[in-house]
This record gives structure tokens, C-alpha cells and sequence, in this order.
């Protein structure tokens, strides 16, 4: 555990020590054991079957589940007073990375550990758990989420379902429609949100053979064909008193918090589907023949490949050290207290923008690596007999899910800044610092000695630059910046490129020792990769947010801080990318697995 456990958002004004994160070369033998039995089962029950799991034989889906059940895998979050094994949030993390090869069998895995269990797990009373938490962890039954309605998506508060105390103060009684169901088809318990009165938007545990309950047809979507997705209709559906979930007019609670859980969760997925889907591409450039020559070996494919090698490793430094802070800071919460989940929720809200970063972030790589694969694959990329196909169409959902990206977007910036104005983060003071040091001529001076220092002096170059725009903004807008979407989607580009870039940074200067010449060589190569293109990309956001701010003599000023400040030295960028992508066809796979 680090000495001292950083704040959400206070990466930004702050330099970790490698030896303060968590990578994935830190698993234990019992958490590489559940990741070795999760691939074994996907690879010998699940892969054989996807094409059948893709034309709706949901049979094999609800099998599946049973299967996780009778090997643990549904049962990690779940507390051992009711038969789950309550394990670390990186063990977790590691098995949803392990299914999300499956495809659409993924999917329905997540929503059922995911929104579809936890809500029990962190605001079900003794009485509830007792009587469902085992149906589920087993795979006996499977769960589902009901939030979103025709006119609610992003929205998910303006939901019309609404709930009305029965007469006799004995059911309530739900009216309304929840439309695009994760597991409808098959799910035996749905959490549903309404409104009571119209008024107070409070949660429901809804078994499927209550009476009001139907299921609509399943939907006929672009990609996940395998996953259940239906609408749930409500009308006149009686649910027991003793079914409302938490409190009443606290459903928000409920639904926001768990949605925390379920972007770091699909963080970790999208990587290993990423992993996945570079693998078969790589493979398939090795096998095929243009111009007499391996498609591996022209220049165009091997800086796809290099690149996404880098991205990948970004992907899976940034998610490992989201398990690692999350599972140190509920590790300072007593077992023992009544209001554990209380404040167990409240540690994982505390990284609620690096839950929001991870998400984006790692379904922003997953979409490059899909798209392209199907490049590599060239037309027979477009052809559903080869996988491409299926990756590039199962992939564009998870920039929808648990929030789409613009969403989440908007959510970085903004949680940062109220935490600031709660005074939980002193950003003021750091912008003042920021803007002195745009002021102040600055020198290349790197230390030589000091591991990755190029990369470490960009990083806190970088942290200045958002705090000079962030700042700017602030003081032009003040509260109503939250308003100014264009700059707040800018300044999250900023923030979510430096967290990776941290991320990739200390998990390679960590791991490094513990690697062979070959290996650490490859590090290296990964590190200026993608230090180059995080570079770029913030370069870009900033120019684009100073010119939404400011004009006249700031504006060129800002402009001015911009080159500065997201200059590096990316010599020797052509021979990093022949070198991880000659070794990735060599190994046909992902290099840092």
C-alpha cells in the first residue's frame, strides 16, 4: 500500500513514486490462478460455442453463467457471510479482462456481476441478500439492471416508472417501460428504478414471475447479437414492501454509484478484448502474402501493430493502477462497522475520475484496435466469416455503456473542479504555480541518471498545462464552466491522456529490473511510443481549449506555454516501432501480457 493514498483527481498536482502503483506484474500466484482458470474455461466452453451464443441460443449464455458459478467466478464481490469470496478489486479486474475474449458471453457476464448484482450486494438488507445473493452468485438465477426508459438514456434521472403504495401498505405498484435490458431475455431478478409518487426515484428488486412483469422481443442490434437485450414492461406489477432496495428518493445513489464500478470494470475488459483482437490481426498479417512479401513485413502494418501495442499497454498500466488505489483505499475501511458499504461506496467514489478516465480511455483503444485489424484483414475484414468482422461490430457498444463517452467526459473535468471547490484539492494554489511558470523561461536540463526522464519532465509539464487551462477557464467562467462543454471535453482530453501516460510511465520504470534485456528494451520502445502520441493529442486538446478561452495577447501567450509545454524528444520513434512490432509477429500476440 502507498505511504500516502492520493485523492481522486490528485494525480494532476502531484508525483507518485513507481513503487506507490500497482501493474500487472504485481499479481499474486492466487490472483494469476483465477485469470489461468477464467482463459481455460472461456477457451474450452465458450470460444467453441460464440457463433451459436451469437444467433441467441441463450441456453448456452445461461449454462455459461452456471459454469462461472460452479468455479467462483460470480461470487468475488459478494461478502463471505453469504458464500462469496469478497476479493480485491484487481483479481476482479483480471477475470473480466479474461472473459471479454468470449464476446458477447461477456457481456452478459458483466451486467450480471456487475449492475445486476451489486446493487444487492452494497444496499440489500440482511433479509434480501438472504434470500436472492445465493441464486445469483451460483448462476441459478441471472440479474438484470433496469434504468434506462424510451426517453431516459443519458438522462437516466428524468425516467417516467413510477411506484404506488398498494392500499393495504402491502406491494407497491410499478407503471412504466425499460427499454434496452442486458439479459432480459433470460434474467430472473431485475433491479428497477421509479419514481414513488412521481416524486421520490427509488430502487425495486422485481423477480421476473411477479405479476405486471413482461418481456418485450429482443432487439436487433449492430453488434454483442449474443447478448440479451430486450425491453421490460411494468403494469400494474405488484412488488412486496420488503423489495424496495435502499432507501426511498435515494435510487440515484444506487444508480450512480454502481455505474463507478462498472466503467473501471469495462476498462479492464475492453483491454483484454483489445488483446484479443491484435492477436488475431497480427497472426493474420504474418499468414498473408501481397506483393510476394508477408503483409507483416511493409512498414504501414508494422506501425499499426507497433502502435497499438503501445496504446494496449497504456490501456493495461492505466486499469491495474485504478485496482491498486481502489483496493488500498478499502482496505482502511473496517469489515466490522454497520455502515461498511456506506463507506465503501464512498471509496470508490472518491476515484469516480479515474473510473470515468478508465473507461474512456481503454474503449477509445479498443476502438483504434478493431478498426485497425479489420484494416490488416483488408476486405476480408468486412466478411463475417473471418473474426474481424465481429470485433469491429461488438466493439462500438462500450463507447455507449455505463455512461457514453461524451458523458464521461464531461464528468472528469467536473468532478475535479467541485472537488477543488470543496477544497479537497488545492488546484487554485497549483494554477497559480502554473501560471508563474508560463511566465518563466525554463531550460532542458534533464537528469540523465533518472529513469525515463524525458517522459517524467513532459509529465509535469503536461500537469501544468492543464492547470493553466483549467485555470483560465475557471476564471472566465467561474460555476457556469460546467456549462462550457466544448472546454470541458478539451480539458478531459488533457487529464485522461496525462493519467495514462503516468500510468504507462511508473508501471515501466516498476517493472523494468524484473524484466530480460529483450524485455526492457521493449518497455522502453512502448514508453516513447506512446509518450509521442499522448504528446500530440494533448497539444492538440490544448491549442483547441485556449483558442475556446482566450483571444489577443493571452491567447498567444497560452499558445506560446502550449509548444512549450508539450515539447519532447521523441528521437528514435521509427527504429521503437520496428522494434515492438518485429517482436510482437515474432510472438503473433500482445508483447506485455
Amino acid at each position: 500500500m502507498a505511504e500516502a493514498l492520493l485523492k481522486g483527481g490528485e494525480y494532476l498536482i502531484t508525483e507518485t513514486k513507481c513503487e506507490d502503483v500497482f501493474t500487472p506484474e504485481d499479481f499474486s500466484d492466487e490472483q494469476r490462478q483465477f485469470g489461468e482458470t477464467t482463459q481455460q474455461f472461456i477457451a474450452g466452453e465458450i470460444l467453441p460455442r460464440v457463433e451459436e451464443i451469437d444467433a441467441q441460443n441463450f441456453d448456452i449464455v445461461v449454462d455459461g453463467m452456471r459454469q462461472c458459478g460452479e468455479l467462483g467466478l460470480l461470487m468475488m464481490d459478494a461478502p463471505e457471510e453469504y458464500g462469496g469470496l469478497d476479493l480485491d478489486k484487481a483479481s476482479s479486474m483480471l477475470v473480466a479482462e479474461r472473459i471479454a475474449v468470449s464476446g458477447s458471453f461477456s457481456v452478459a457476464y458483466a451486467a450480471h456481476t456487475g449492475i445486476g448484482t451489486l446493487p444487492l450486494i452494497y444496499y440489500g438488507t440482511h433479509e434480501q441478500k438472504e434470500k436472492y445473493l445465493e441464486k445469483l452468485i451460483t448462476g441459478e438465477w441471472c440479474a438484470a439492471y433496469c434504468l434506462t426508459e424510451p426517453g431516459a438514456g443519458s438522462d437516466a434521472l428524468g425516467g417516467q416508472a413510477s411506484a404506488v403504495l398498494s392500499e393495504d401498505g402491502s406491494h407497491y405498484i410499478l407503471n412504466g417501460t425499460k427499454q434496452f435490458i442486458t439479459n432480459g431475455g433470460f434474467a430472473r431478478l431485475f433491479t428497477v428504478f421509479a419514481k414513488i409518487d412521481k416524486v421520490h426515484f427509488t430502487a425495486f428488486l422485481v423477480e421476473r414471475d411477479f405479476e405486471g412483469l413482461t418481456i418485450g422481443p429482443e432487439e436487433k442490434k449492430l453488434g454483442i447479437k449474443g447478448s440479451s437485450t430486450t425491453p421490460v414492461a411494468l403494469e400494474n406489477c405488484k412488488v412486496p414492501v420488503d423489495n424496495l432496495l435502499g432507501e426511498i428518493g435515494k435510487g440515484h445513489k444506487i444508480a450512480f454509484n454502481v455505474l463507478n464500478v462498472g466503467r473501471f470494470k469495462l476498462g479492464a475488459a475492453v483491454t483484454g478484448a483489445a488483446k484479443a483482437a491484435l492477436e488475431t490481426g497480427i497472426k493474420y498479417a504474418n499468414e498473408r502474402t501481397q506483393f510476394k512479401r508477408k503483409l507483416s513485413s511493409f512498414g504501414a502494418i508494422q506501425e499499426k501493430i507497433a502502435d497499438l501495442n503501445a496504446d494496449i499497454f497504456a490501456s493495461e498500466s492505466l486499469v491495474y493502477r485504478l485496482a491498486g488505489l481502489l483496493d488500498d483505499k478499502l482496505a482502511t475501511i473496517d469489515k466490522g462497522v454497520e455502515d461498511y458499504y456506506v463507506q465503501y461506496q464512498k471509496g470508490i467514489e472518491e476515484y469516480a475520475p479515474e473510473c470515468a478516465i478508465s473507461k474512456v480511455f481503454c474503449s477509445e483503444v479498443l476502438a483504434r484496435t478493431v478498426d485497425e485489424v479489420v484494416q490488416i484483414y483488408g476486405g476480408y475484414g468486412y466478411v463475417s466469416e473471418y473474426p474481424a468482422e465481429r470485433f469491429y461490430r461488438d466493439e462500438r457498444i462500450n463507447r455507449i455503456f455505463e455512461g457514453t463517452n461524451e458523458i464521461n467526459r464531461l464528468l472528469i473535468p467536473g468532478m475535479i473542479l467541485r472537488k477543488a471547490m470543496k477544497g479537497e484539492l488545492p488546484l487554485q494554489a497549483e494554477a497559480m504555480k502554473a501560471f508563474e511558470a508560463l511566465m518563466t523561461p525554463s531550460f532542458d536540463d534533464l537528469d540523465e541518471s533518472v529513469v525515463f526522464a524525458a517522459e517524467k519532465a513532459l509529465l509535469a509539464n503536461l500537469k501544468t498545462l492543464f492547470l493553466i487551462l483549467a485555470g483560465t477557464g475557471v476564471q472566465k467562467f467561474m460555476d457556469k464552466i460546467a456549462d462550457e462543454q466544448e472546454i470541458m471535453m478539451a480539458a478531459a482530453d488533457i487529464a485522461i491522456q496525462i493519467f495514462a501516460l503516468e500510468s504507462t510511465v511508473l508501471r515501466a520504470e516498476k517493472a523494468l529490473t524484473g524484466f530480460n534485456e529483450r524485455k526492457q528494451a521493449l518497455v522502453r520502445a512502448a514508453v516513447k511510443v506512446f509518450a509521442f502520441s499522448a504528446s500530440e493529442i494533448i497539444a492538440t486538446a490544448a491549442r483547441k481549449g485556449a483558442f475556446y478561452v482566450e483571444e489577443g495577447d493571452t491567447l498567444t501567450m497560452i499558445l506560446s506555454g502550449v509548444r512549450r509545454f508539450t515539447k519532447y524528444d521523441a528521437s528514435g520513434l521509427l527504429a521503437a516501432k520496428k522494434l515492438l512490432a518485429e517482436a510482437a509477429c515474432e510472438d503473433e500476440k500482445y508483447l506485455f501480457s
